[in-house]
């Protein structure tokens, strides 16, 4: 076997293993009401994944192997606090196990009134490229607005990266207000919410 066939082996078991344990762990059926103020009959509670001592490492693993596979290059992986900030550590940890440097950065709800007044911390992006990451995206209104810090920060934004999504137009709107591709680990209907 090549190299690249036992990395696309890894990717695939840990793709596998993800869905089973978001299947198990975060799928929650019941009437809800999203952040996007919307209503659902379930709600995926992907922080059951990404704070998992299994399902973070494989969140990672997956999400670093989807950007790859979109022949994305990135130096840096984060989103909107609170959210994408397991996600962006995950896909950070990930990277370093390939022996590749990709930090990871949080972008604040607001810039900070304080210190630094910063709105994206951790390692500056300043001048590099960025995906923006999200658990999940509703209305893409998280993403949006960590695509807007970034790039007021000079981060140059490639792409938008979500765990699960949920099918209700984000796709559309980030790709088109943004300009840069929106991916997608795995689909409503893998999780069985048609």
């Amino acid at each position: 076997m090549t190299s690249d066939s036992v990395h696309a082996a890894d990717a695939a078991s840990a793709r596998a293993r993800l869905l089973e344990l978001i299947k198990e762990l975060a799928v929650v059926r019941g009437k809800v009401i999203l952040s996007s103020g919307k209503e659902a009959d379930y709600y995926v509670d992907l922080r059951r994944i990404t704070l998992h001592h299994e399902a973070s490492k494989l969140v990672g693993q997956v999400m670093l192997s989807l950007i790859d596979d979109a022949g994305v290059a990135v130096e840096c992986a984060g989103g909107l606090t609170m959210g994408a900030d397991p996600v962006g550590t995950a896909v950070m940890h990930a990277a370093a196990d390939a022996g590749r440097a990709v930090d990871a950065f949080v972008v604040r709800k607001a810039q900070k009134s304080y210190g630094m007044g910063r709105q994206v911390e951790g390692p500056s992006v300043e001048g590099r490229n960025v995906v923006v990451l999200e658990d999940t995206s509703t209305t893409g209104g998280s993403a949006l607005a960590a695509v807007e810090g970034v790039r007021n920060a000079g981060g140059n934004v490639v792409a938008v990266a979500v765990i699960v999504d949920r099918n209700t137009g984000a796709k559309e709107k980030i790709e088109a207000e943004t300009g840069v591709p929106y991916l997608f680990a795995f689909g409503k209907d893998e999780l069985g919410l048609n």
